[in-house]
């Protein structure tokens, strides 16, 4: 018997995410109210990546790390999803290299592939 195989968005989600430059995505503590931030996301193949710019310290961040359930909000849509670390060599350098894909003109990016907050770099699943 083998392992169940993690759940994968369907291609119009992995579209709408790929061509949508900011969402905001929807966290809580777990004795907290909602919160909203936006965020930019990244596909690569069938994998989601976000990060953040402010490294561990954002509040978005803790809070999907501590509760590892968010909402991701795009184009009217509402997509909840199961966050998980992705902070290993091959995810960072895939989220980076889709980052700088998607957001090339936009001279946010040299803030989002700091070496400093590589280590926030998370994939999203359908939840």
């Amino acid at each position: 018997m083998g392992y169940p195989q993690p759940m994968r968005f369907e291609p119009g989600d992995l579209a709408l995410l790929d061509e949508t430059e900011e969402v905001e995505i929807e966290t809580a503590r777990p004795d907290g109210p909602v919160h909203r931030t936006i965020i930019w996301v990244v596909v690569d193949g069938d994998d989601v990546f976000v990060r953040s710019v402010r490294g561990n310290t954002a509040r978005w961040y803790r809070e999907a790390t501590a509760v590892p359930r968010a909402t991701i909000h795009a184009a009217g849509r509402q997509l909840p999803v199961r966050v998980e670390p992705a902070a290993d060599p091959s995810s960072v350098r895939r989220a980076t290299d889709a980052l700088g894909r998607k957001y090339a003109r936009d001279p946010a990016l040299r803030l989002m592939v700091k070496p400093d907050i590589l280590d926030t770099t998370l994939r999203l699943t359908p939840a």
